[in-house]
């Protein structure tokens, strides 16, 4: 009996074992990840002034929309995403756009700690945070012409109407977004993360710890300067 009892116990250490290595892989999977951010309803976005950018006031979250994506910065790495609460999928430091690199720090609603001594009134140091490679590759990002920025894309005001009861999963999400929103992204860095692999069912919504977000503002609509996209 004592033998069988302790090949039992080794059984099931073999197995809990087993199902801590496929969480650890699942928690890791990418595009699609989890970033720890649950928005229950479409959230308020309102215009940077001199920007082609939005943000999200009452979301505790450093959470935009540029050029046709939604955009988070989540423990030091940006994201992207075509609907408001996800799937998220990782953007390299390199292939950020310019025009969300250059948000001034003022708009993050939950700044990491290193962003305190930068001015409220100009970008992140991305440079001296990244280091001198990524700055050499991206020379020149926060000098522009702000009297030749873009006009901001429309916001996909057609999701309001998918709040987390109904809010779909892939490939529904693919095909309710090409039926209701026709704009098409200008940014080069932006069309390239549009065209990245969609993740697989598996991939999406993983189970890591979610911040429940209280916006008082989802689901009221966007700020009064924005395009009209298809409803």
């Amino acid at each position: 009996m004592r033998h069988v009892l302790i090949v039992v116990w080794m059984l099931l250490c073999a197995m809990a074992s087993a199902n801590a290595q496929v969480s650890v892989g699942l928690g890791i999977a990418l595009p699609g990840v989890s970033i720890g951010i649950h928005l229950p309803a479409y959230p308020q976005l309102v215009r940077v002034p001199g920007y082609p950018v939005y943000y999200a006031p009452q979301v505790d979250s450093n959470y935009f929309f540029y050029d046709g994506l939604y955009w988070v910065y989540e423990d030091d790495s940006w994201y992207s995403s075509s609907w408001y609460d996800g799937p998220w999928g990782l953007v390299d430091p390199q292939a950020v756009p310019l025009f969300v690199l250059r948000i001034p720090v003022r708009y993050y609603r939950a700044p990491p700690p290193y962003f305190r001594p930068w001015r409220a009134d100009a970008p992140p140091r991305w440079g001296e945070h990244w280091g001198g490679d990524w700055e050499r590759n991206r020379n020149g990002w926060d000098r522009w012409n702000r009297r030749t920025a873009p006009a901001p894309a429309p916001l996909p005001a057609y999701q309001r109407r998918y709040t987390q009861d109904r809010y779909p999963k892939q490939p529904e999400q693919q095909q309710i977004h090409g039926q209701n929103y026709r704009y098409q992204p200008r940014d080069p860095a932006v069309r390239q993360q549009q065209h990245r692999p969609e993740p697989r069912p598996e991939q999406q919504r993983q189970p890591q710890p979610e911040r429940q977000q209280n916006d008082r503002g989802q689901g009221q609509g966007a700020g009064q300067d924005h395009g009209k996209g298809k409803d």
